[in-house]
């Protein structure tokens, strides 16, 4: 499943609206997938941990690579979101925020596909799949 989320990335004294598409699967139930959009493009793609995306919106979390923070924005309750590449020689962060709302909405659908805490990997049914293929 997935959603398209309206983010602007934080670019000195200007905001650059982009789209991200968030994408869950219960194949890979901890993780988030975000695509950062201009138009068709992709201009960048990260995996976040779903329970620190969940958390980031209530209050701050992360350090290094990847940082989440709630704040009021001019159009509302956002999500600042911090992605560092260090693959890129120490650039600067790139800071994006996206709608809480949305972001919570599309949390939410998450965790009708899997519960909050039911990630864990049911061997029982791993080995029973391994055994009958």
């Amino acid at each position: 499943m997935s959603s398209l989320i309206a983010v602007h990335l934080e670019s000195g004294e200007a905001a650059v609206p982009l789209f991200a598409r968030f994408s869950y699967s219960a194949d890979n139930p901890y993780a988030v997938k975000a695509d950062f959009l201009d138009g068709l493009a992709v201009l960048a793609s990260w995996q976040f941990d779903r329970q620190m995306l969940a958390e980031g919106a209530r209050r701050p979390v992360g350090e290094g690579d990847v940082t989440f923070q709630p704040r009021r924005g001019a159009g509302g309750d956002e999500v600042r979101i911090g992605l560092r590449n260090h693959g890129d020689g120490g650039a600067e962060p790139a800071v994006l925020c996206a709608d809480a709302g949305a972001l919570q909405g599309f949390l939410d659908r998450t965790y009708a596909v899997v519960g909050e805490g039911e990630e864990f990997l049911d061997l029982d049914k791993a080995l029973e799949e391994l055994l009958a293929g």
